[in-house]
């Protein structure tokens, strides 16, 4: 037995860890879960759990079901929300096959071998998300209106605010379960919040992400309140994204930091930007994984819809932020597509593909724009050769389907299964008749 294995069981133990609960994701990035009895732990760290694969998106098919779930004690966390007695703890999971060898359907080793790909090039991939929510007051109905906890807007402080309360108690939360907090603050709509993660290598980010959803739904419940991710809730304000910043490091340097050049960045780090913008219109079916997400991108208040890069360019989809003088590890760039409804481990694992890819193949990083992309014209914005974003998710899928990058980086199991679930989504979608059409046709046609 390793040490961290005698760690996790030796801390179950003085702290009468009575449930320790074992998560994984779904291909979707939805989070899944089973309780094992502390005397369960020794035999799952050495053989693992085993469960119905067949019956979770994406896992397997019914006629090879069995799957494993093995715990990774590097992740052991005690949850909080659950009591300081006979408390409950957690660790994310590998998923393996009964042969024991790796799930091609875990989106974690997804990541883990993108991560592997880049460490065999001498590269760490590190990652800082910016993550935006709301909150909103409880519906006896989902077809109630959404009414949010507060009518405040960018950075306001609002005396005695539910928000304050929320964040406080989050971040207090989130940082007892080892998650670093940078900033926090109102962000620009009503009841929307944003809490930004201190960088971390792009597998424990993703972990992190996972637990943030979690703790920010069990704070929310706690106040009587209840959080969204969803990329665009309401149509007359902002929807939530996900900026989140992107570094490689080749040991203890920076690999985008180049002292001199312009922005302080390297060739490496403007190959990397030329890698994300290349192939950024066919990973977004997974960067923007849900019909709701292509109302954000395409519905304004700083969200990226163009293929474009820019220094301190917030209606860019890729932003240089400002070098700090002396600190060589700033260097950094900034993705603004991403949504908080994705799957980390498998957007992560894309935009590094991407990025690698552009090293990789020495591509050249175009002019960049200092303009509001927004504001100029079709022909100005084709003058330029700046590209949209896909509109829509059907056209997402079909950038997707045609794309070796995409295929190779997730593999065919998840691949063919992304594209498959996404065309049913799409499907059921486009099929509804929704509340604009009956008010803008029915009485009149």
């Amino acid at each position: 037995m390793d040490k961290q294995q005698d760690f996790v069981l030796r801390t179950v133990e003085e702290r009468d860890i009575r449930f320790i609960r074992l998560w994984f994701t779904d291909v979707l990035g939805m989070l899944k879960s089973v309780a094992i009895a502390p005397a369960e732990l020794e035999q799952a760290f050495a053989e693992g759990i085993g469960f119905d694969g067949s019956a979770i998106e994406g896992l397997t098919r019914v006629y090879e079901a069995d799957m494993i779930a093995r715990p990774d004690p590097s992740t052991f966390q005690v949850l909080p929300w659950r009591g300081e007695r006979n408390g409950t703890a957690r660790m994310f999971c590998d998923l393996l096959n009964p042969d024991g060898t790796h799930s091609l359907a875990d989106s974690r080793f997804v990541l883990k071998r993108a991560m592997d790909r880049a460490a065999d090039k001498g590269f760490t991939f590190y990652t800082h998300p910016e993550v935006e929510f709301y909150l909103f007051r409880p519906q006896s109905s989902p077809t109630d209106p959404l009414v949010p906890v507060d009518q405040a807007g960018y950075f306001d402080h609002v005396a005695r605010g539910n928000a304050h309360d929320f964040r406080r108690a989050a971040i207090q939360m989130l940082e007892s379960m080892g998650i670093s907090v940078e900033f926090s603050h109102h962000e620009a709509g009503p009841g929307q919040n944003e809490i930004d993660l201190r960088y971390a290598d792009a597998l424990t980010t993703a972990d992190n992400l996972m637990t943030f959803r979690t703790v920010i739904k069990e704070v929310a419940l706690e106040q009587g309140v209840f959080a969204s991710f969803m990329p665009k809730p309401m149509a007359e304000h902002p929807g939530s994204g996900m900026h989140t910043h992107l570094s490689l490091f080749e040991g203890d340097r920076n690999a985008f930091h180049e002292p001199g050049a312009q922005y302080e960045l390297s060739r490496t780090g403007r190959s990397f930007i030329a890698g994300l913008l290349t192939h950024a219109a066919e990973i977004t079916a997974v960067t923007n994984q849900y019909v709701n997400s292509y109302k954000r991108l395409w519905g304004g208040a700083e969200a990226p819809s163009y293929i474009c890069w820019g220094h301190n360019n917030r209606s860019s989809l890729v932003r240089v932020p400002m070098y700090k003088p002396g600190k060589t590890n700033s260097s950094r760039v900034e993705y603004r597509a991403l949504d908080a409804a994705t799957n980390p481990y498998l957007s992560f694992a894309l935009l590094l593909a991407a990025g690698l890819k552009g090293i990789e193949e020495g591509y050249e990083l175009p002019e960049g724009s200092e303009e509001d992309v927004w504001e100029l014209t079709d022909a100005e914005r084709k003058a330029a050769g700046i590209k949209p974003l896909p509109q829509s998710l059907d056209k997402a899928i079909e950038l997707m389907e045609q794309s070796e990058l995409v295929a190779e980086t997730l593999g065919e199991h998840v691949f063919d299964y992304v594209l498959r679930n996404k065309r049913q989504e799409w499907d059921a979608y486009r099929s509804q008749v929704t509340p604009f059409e009956l008010d803008r046709f029915l009485p009149v046609l």
